[in-house]
């Protein structure tokens, strides 16, 4: 499909082509935001209750699960910045630098247990990345680690993937058939020489680019690629129990400060990509209307970004209108609302809704950067039609 926003001649969009961090906050309508990222995607119980305090005392009560793994505060007040950075410094979540920090981009099975090789692969991965001797990479090029019984990472954005063969731990590169097989001690350190070799094969022109569009465009090298990636992966989990925990889920990856902390108040939390948490070895949990323990709950159908007025390019609020039309939504299908076409909420393919100046622009499969396939509707219109394609559609 054609890429709307590169129609765009009004300035209107603004692709900022990077994350934010907590060295490195992103402004936005409401104040700063902030972007933790958990060491091997795990948070013990003080570092969550930290968190949650320091949420009430500086920043909006209300955190964010972003779609790579992260946990986001917002509306900082960027006066106080300096004072909330030395707080989360004390609870071990301030990397060195901005550059340490931003290249530390690892997303991790949470489904782990005791003696895997998931968390100690992921830690020593981010070092490797953390280390003054690691060359630049494109601001959002990432990295998996999906080394359970099974990947279940498969459909999340990253440029490296790392997952258990029964040889060892396969490395290959994000759209390659094919990949090398290493022992589990040496995979991180050929992940880091797979991130050479793209900037090296010119990958990240004026610093920006993806993998798998390298690999489209050139291919890999055989050496790269003598094993087959097996075909085998999991779907992804939904809320529930596992061996590790319970996972529990939440409408737009949201979550109240009290409510962090009172899961944190029953075992260390994983965040996942699914904006979900799972709590380690969680034999109950606690009693919070935000909390989505059904698979099958039709807030889960639907996916929202901030929208107006905390982001100052969306064109309209988003998250009133994806939870009502998310009963509109038949099981197996997935709606898309963004404020903007930039799809900061869920950039794959999905049934996609666009606010803009002249009502909801509606994408029957896309993204929201996608040619719209109606333009200008109303909620009831959106209602309508959604229930039409929804009902004729593959699920996802």
């Amino acid at each position: 499909m054609t890429d709307l926003t590169s129609l765009r001649s009004d300035g209107a969009v603004q692709v900022k082509g990077w994350c934010p961090g907590t060295l490195r906050p992103m402004a936005a309508s409401d104040g700063l935001v902030i972007r933790i990222r958990p060491p091997a995607g795990r948070l013990s119980m003080a570092q969550a209750q930290g968190i949650a305090a320091l949420a009430r005392q500086y920043a909006n009560p209300m955190l964010e699960l972003t779609n790579r793994a992260n946990l986001q505060m917002r509306g900082v007040d960027p006066g106080r910045h300096a004072e909330l950075l030395d707080a989360l410094c004390t609870l071990g979540l301030v990397d060195e630098d901005v550059s340490s920090e931003a290249r530390r981009n690892v997303q991790v099975n949470p489904l782990w247990t005791e003696g895997d090789v998931t968390p100690h692969l992921a830690l020593q991965l981010g070092e490797l990345l953390a280390g003054r001797d690691v060359p630049e990479l494109p601001a959002k090029f990432g990295f998996v680690v999906d080394t359970g019984i099974a990947p279940c990472m498969r459909n999340t954005h990253a440029d490296i993937r790392l997952e258990r063969h029964v040889d060892g731990v396969i490395v290959y590169a994000d759209g390659a058939d094919g990949g090398l097989v290493v022992a589990p001690w040496a995979a991180p350190q050929h992940a880091l020489a797979l991130s050479r070799w793209f900037l090296d094969a010119g990958g990240a022109p004026a610093g920006r680019g993806r993998m798998a569009a390298l690999v489209r465009q050139r291919g890999l090298p055989p050496e790269w690629r003598p094993t087959p990636v097996p075909d085998r992966a999991l779907p992804a989990p939904g809320p529930g129990p596992q061996l590790a925990g319970q996972i529990v889920g939440l409408v737009f990856g949201l979550v109240q400060a009290e409510t962090l902390a009172a899961l944190g108040a029953c075992g260390a939390l994983r965040l996942t990509p699914w904006r979900s948490l799972l709590v380690e070895s969680a034999s109950r949990l606690p009693t919070c209307a935000e909390l989505i323990t059904d698979p099958g709950d039709a807030r889960l159908r639907a996916a929202a970004c901030t929208g107006a007025p905390g982001c100052a390019q969306a064109r309209g609020t988003t998250r009133d209108l994806a939870l009502a039309l998310a009963p509109s939504v038949a099981p197996g299908h997935l709606l898309h609302v963004s404020g903007c076409p930039k799809g900061c909420a869920h950039p794959k393919f999905a049934t996609t809704v666009v606010a803009t100046d002249h009502g909801w622009d509606f994408i029957r499969r896309g993204t929201a950067a996608s040619l719209p396939d109606y333009h200008g509707l109303d909620r009831a219109a959106l209602e309508q039609r959604l229930r039409e394609e929804t009902a004729h559609a593959a699920p996802l």
